[in-house]
């Protein structure tokens, strides 16, 4: 038996009982096909709230855009009846192919939202005829239903980091579940009071069997903590990447100096273009180069950038401890070496350790660090780079979540 017009676009468009379309209009000059959705005559009229009897009350024109068909623009329409309810009042039918507030069909906005996984917002909309608010819209509401779908977790350990948002010092605080590789949220800032009442106000993370919480030695993050978690000295794990990071800039800062003065007396200096040898970890380097041959025999100098240097990786080998007694004492042992180097830079470094040293004890105990977090972070700026960077901080919240927030984006609909 043939399949009439009505009854292929029904499949087509994935339509479902109570629904059921009932004409096709197709216009060749605008090359438009629009397909008249309407609801069964013969199925009584229940309340969408709580499914009792109900009486008509009006009918509204409703249209959504659904994915082309035979190379046509394809619109389904209906005229959705609105009932009166004795107890809630004037209610709308639910449709089946949408979900609520959308001018899109759930097909149509899935294919988008698979689309905006690997293409910038700029492309997508190209692509799909839309505007950029339409693309953001389907954006938006995806990473909506996805945290409200987000079930409740108790992770075991949490990094915290901030990351730029904008120019001259603009951030947002990024919180990732280290247990599950996913972000769980994004503040809007980076002060100590956003993250203290975000801890408190948490409805999806249960942080009573958190173990560690690694982070910076930024102390806004660290006093929020330890106003909101009475066993804070424990808790926190100060991230061994980032104190390399200023053990580095220091060595940078030695070299530089030490370098003007050679050129200043001498006119030349043995340091020339070495910067990125001595800043590399010789511990994952192949020191069998040529180049890298005649880096270590300049180590072997009587050079303030080489004793900087002798430190810096004597303090790279010191986070691999079984036995936190022995990591302490050798921690203790550089920190009086650092005292004694009278190179001022690594002196601020050295009192800056001792004064965070209990975090970095807890990170070698704890055997945590915040590198699945500086992953995110270069995931998050690629995304601020695709999109050519962000003016509005709800869009950018938005589009971290909807690409590393590990959220069930896809449509809800009654079917």
């Amino acid at each position: 038996m043939s399949e009439t017009l009505e009854e292929f676009y029904t499949n087509l468009l994935g339509i479902t009982d109570p629904w059921v379309v009932s004409l096709i209009k197709r216009d060749s000059k605008s090359k438009e096909v629009v397909a008249k959705v309407a609801l069964k005559t013969d199925l009584p009229l229940l309340c969408p709230v709580c499914g009792a009897p109900a009486t008509l009350h009006d009918h509204r024109l409703r249209r959504w855009r659904h994915l082309d068909s035979c190379n046509h623009k394809t619109i389904v329409e209906a005229d959705i009846p609105r009932v009166a309810c004795a107890e809630h009042g004037v209610k709308q039918i639910a449709v089946t192919w949408a979900v609520k507030g959308s001018r899109f069909t759930a097909e149509f906005e899935s294919t988008v939202l698979l689309w905006l996984k690997g293409d910038s917002t700029a492309t997508v909309a190209e692509n799909f005829g839309l505007s950029w608010d339409e693309v953001d819209g389907i954006k938006s509401r995806a990473v909506e239903r996805g945290v409200a779908r987000r079930q409740k977790t108790a992770p075991a350990h949490i990094g915290i980091d901030e990351t730029s948002f904008q120019k001259h010092h603009e951030y947002v605080t990024v919180i990732l579940d280290k247990d599950t590789d996913s972000i769980i949220d994004i503040l809007d800032d980076r002060r100590a009071i956003t993250l203290k009442t975000w801890f408190e106000t948490q409805e999806k993370s249960d942080f009573s069997q958190l173990a560690s919480i690694s982070m910076d030695m930024w102390d806004p993050f660290i006093n929020a903590v330890k106003k909101h978690f009475t066993n804070a000295e424990t808790l926190i794990a100060l991230d061994r990447f980032h104190v390399s990071q200023h053990f580095g800039r220091a060595l940078n800062k030695v070299r530089a100096e030490e370098h003007r003065e050679f050129l200043s007396d001498t006119g030349s200096s043995p340091l020339v273009r070495s910067k990125f040898q001595w800043l590399r970890n010789s511990q994952h380097t192949d020191n069998r180069t040529t180049r890298r041959k005649d880096f270590l025999q300049l180590t072997r100098l009587n050079l303030k950038t080489a004793r900087a240097w002798q430190i810096k990786e004597a303090a790279s080998t010191l986070w691999n401890y079984s036995y936190i007694g022995v990591a302490h004492k050798n921690w203790l042992q550089l920190l009086s070496w650092i005292s004694r180097c009278r190179l001022e830079a690594m002196i601020k470094v050295g009192q800056m350790v001792r004064r965070y040293l209990w975090g970095i004890l807890n990170a070698i105990r704890l055997k945590v660090n915040n590198s699945m977090l500086e992953a995110k972070n270069a995931c998050i700026q690629r995304i601020k780079k695709m999109a050519c960077g962000y003016r509005n901080r709800k869009r950018f919240k938005d589009a971290i979540l909807f690409h590393l927030g590990g959220l069930d984006l896809q449509p809800f609909t009654t079917r």
